[in-house]
């Protein structure tokens, strides 16, 4: 394939409804962390304020941003890096701390419909109800989304157990589609593995209750076998020490095929996501999507990169047969002890 630029359909819908692959980046919030632009812990977006001329945005602001001005910034940001590979922009909507409050479905619903001002503002692509533990509150979100007349995704941060109330995964997404969206999957939370799992989970209960929808994924990039019902906000790993859990690239193109394979055709990647999975993803599927992506033009694929190493038993792995070890690999109990465990075997020929 030729690295070229993207053109495809129009909207998420169109290409969706053609069969194409769409290709999600939800990962910047903790890439950002790690660059020193997001504080983690409250995980507030410090770099769009600090740093609007990242975009060139214009606009000036104050010592302390107001949250409409800082998502205005990020809105132009995101189009501004969209444009540049006809990619689309998406307007995100998460759950609120009134919902763990018992406030009404009013109240929730009002706080909700108060972050789509400045999504609408900027014509942002599509809308996604995202990183929600209960269903319940989802639904909400979902007819508030809906309201706007844009495409809608929703994604539940839950694996094969369901929401926090036990809700299964199928009838999580039977609800959300009732509700109207038009993608459903689940986001966070669960490594990529798990994620198909709960995605096919959901993807038979909407089809046993006659239903039609489009399918998501945008899992961790860490390895979690250990993880509880919560996910891996449970794991004492959590924020600061999940290196070691970190899928290789190699392991990302495994889930992009297992993915696909499962009937997903929004495919991406949260937490711990970095540049390289979101290519190793696109390399995986270059067949089907019918180009490379531009950074594919600095990656040899399969490692073929290799074979210029100065090193001769270096360049003879670029022959390697690389083979993905199981996801249930022992991790390491606690960071004091962590270690980098092998996931590969390699043969050389």
């Amino acid at each position: 394939f030729k690295h070229k630029r993207l053109y495809f359909s129009s909207g998420v819908l169109e290409r969706m409804d053609a069969g194409e692959v769409v290709i999600g980046d939800g990962g910047f919030v903790f890439a950002l962390e790690k660059r020193g632009y997001v504080k983690a812990g409250p995980w507030t977006p410090e770099a769009a304020a600090e740093h609007p001329e990242a975009g060139e945005t214009r606009q000036m602001f104050a010592d302390r941003a107001q949250g409409q001005q800082i998502n205005e910034a990020a809105c132009d940001l995101a189009r501004e890096v969209a444009s540049e590979g006809d990619a689309l922009v998406a307007g995100g909507v998460s759950q609120t701390p009134s919902y763990l409050s018992c406030k009404s479905e009013d109240e929730v619903k009002k706080i909700l419909k108060k972050q789509l001002d400045v999504f609408i503002k900027k014509n942002v692509d599509f809308l996604i109800a995202e990183y929600f533990e209960h269903v319940e509150e989802a639904e909400w979100a979902v007819q508030v989304l809906k309201a706007t007349g844009k495409p809608v995704a929703a994604t539940l941060c839950i694996g094969p157990e369901g929401d926090m109330h036990g809700v299964t995964p199928g009838e999580c997404a039977v609800r959300l589609v009732k509700a109207g969206a038009d993608i459903v999957g689940v986001n966070c939370h669960f490594d990529p593995m798990t994620c198909v799992k709960t995605v096919a989970m959901m993807k038979a209960g909407v089809e046993k209750a006659g239903l039609k929808a489009h399918y998501m994924t945008q899992p961790l990039a860490y390895h979690t076998p250990d993880c509880s019902c919560q996910g891996f906000i449970d794991l004492p790993e959590f924020p600061f020490a999940l290196e070691p859990r970190i899928l290789t690239r190699w392991e990302m193109q495994h889930y992009a095929r297992e993915a696909y394979k499962a009937g997903i055709r929004y495919i991406g990647g949260c937490c711990g996501f970095e540049p390289y999975h979101i290519r190793a993803v696109a390399e995986e599927l270059a067949t089907e999507r019918g180009i490379l992506p531009e950074a594919s033009q600095k990656h040899g694929v399969w490692g073929s990169g290799l074979e210029m190493h100065t090193k001769p038993w270096v360049r003879a792995r670029f022959g390697c047969c690389l083979n993905p070890a199981p996801a249930e690999l022992p991790l390491p109990p606690a960071p004091a002890t962590c270690v980098s465990l092998p996931r590969f075997s390699c043969l050389l020929f």
